[in-house]
């Protein structure tokens, strides 16, 4: 990659919570927490909280009613998925705009590719025009591949920044890897999570220089072949430089519900599998690509997870095929716990 190569990435600051901000100017400062319909009472989890409702340990992913204990003044809003679709789209118009190559990574964040003496000046164009067009903040990181730029926007973020740089851009490099990733955890790394982090641990290998010391022999033989030595390419910051324009098109479909009262019958979680699996199947016929493979999910109370999926004999559209291997794959499971949750999803043949 030449010097004048860049890759950024933009992160939209709290995004959810912030578009309802917008619609909401009275709830500025205040702890905001988005996820089901709104009411902490039902079973939904946050799909986003402000600021303010994580200084009090709110996350995403965290059940509503768990947020609730933590923030009791917290206002919960219901998620609108519609609303966040349409401000997203504006935003990634206005990314557009700029002499970049633009790789949409979902509603809040995107990767650009950029030639420019002046990563951080792009960067703070772009942060100016995505204010002025849609009243939302957004973090960049700016690197020499993705997965630098990737973190280095964590490193804009808000709360991280203790510096004279400018607020919500940060630079990583091959240059100041070291100085700026070393003694981090390897939880810290894009791309391993607290588990994987764990497992690491018990190895030894609790930082990122831990990681990137390590032999790749010995990662192998304990993570596999190839997700040992991908491990430590990530603690040596090695990462993709190609952004890809390529409209993102889903593999698949799915649906799922979370009851407000556990299922035990089994005629009931056999019914349930039976809808979902043909709701999913309507969304294949709508998107106009078979289905190839039919998976389920079931989330037993308290919160244990299992899944299971089979490949179809052929790609099908058929509501009942798609139905009968949904319950051919419920069979496999073994009932006797109730259920909070059930899920069918479908995946599509490749192009």
């Amino acid at each position: 990659m030449s010097e004048m190569d860049w890759v950024l990435h933009v992160d939209l600051d709290q995004f959810i919570a912030a578009v309802e901000v917008l619609r909401h100017p009275e709830l500025r400062g205040k702890p905001v927490v988005v996820g089901g319909t709104g009411d902490p009472t039902q079973r939904a989890v946050v799909s986003t909280a402000s600021y303010e409702a994580r200084e009090f340990g709110v996350h995403s992913g965290m059940p509503l009613r768990t947020a609730a204990k933590k923030c009791p003044e917290a206002v919960f809003l219901a998620v609108d998925a519609p609303t966040y679709e349409a401000v997203s789209e504006r935003v990634m118009a206005t990314l557009r705009e700029f002499p970049v190559a633009v790789q949409v990574l979902g509603w809040d964040e995107a990767f650009l590719g950029a030639r420019t003496d002046d990563p951080e000046g792009l960067a703070a164009a772009i942060r100016v025009a995505v204010d002025e067009s849609t009243g939302l903040s957004c973090s960049v990181g700016i690197g020499d591949n993705k997965l630098r730029a990737k973190l280095a926007t964590g490193l804009a973020k808000p709360h991280h920044q203790q510096s004279a740089k400018p607020a919500g851009i940060y630079r990583l490099t091959r240059d100041n890897w070291v100085a700026v990733m070393a003694e981090k955890s390897t939880e810290a790394l894009w791309g391993i999570g607290h588990r994987t982090a764990v497992k690491l641990a018990d190895e030894g290998l609790r930082t990122v220089a831990d990681l990137a010391r390590a032999d790749p022999a010995a990662l192998a033989a304990r993570f596999g072949p190839k997700m040992g030595p991908w491990y430590r390419q990530l603690a040596l910051g090695a990462g993709e430089v190609t952004v890809d324009e390529t409209p993102y098109v889903p593999k698949g479909c799915g649906r799922e519900v979370t009851y407000q009262h556990n299922l035990s019958e089994s005629d009931e979680i056999r019914a349930q599998i039976d809808t979902l699996a043909r709701r999913v199947t309507e969304d294949v016929h709508a998107d106009g690509r078979p289905a190839a493979r039919v998976g389920i999910k079931l989330r037993f109370a308290p919160f244990f997870t299992t899944t299971r999926s089979l490949t179809l004999p052929e790609p099908t559209l058929d509501p009942d095929v798609v139905a009968s291997a949904a319950l051919e794959l419920l069979a496999r499971v073994e009932l006797g716990r109730p259920i909070r949750l059930l899920g069918v999803r479908a995946e599509f043949t490749a192009e």
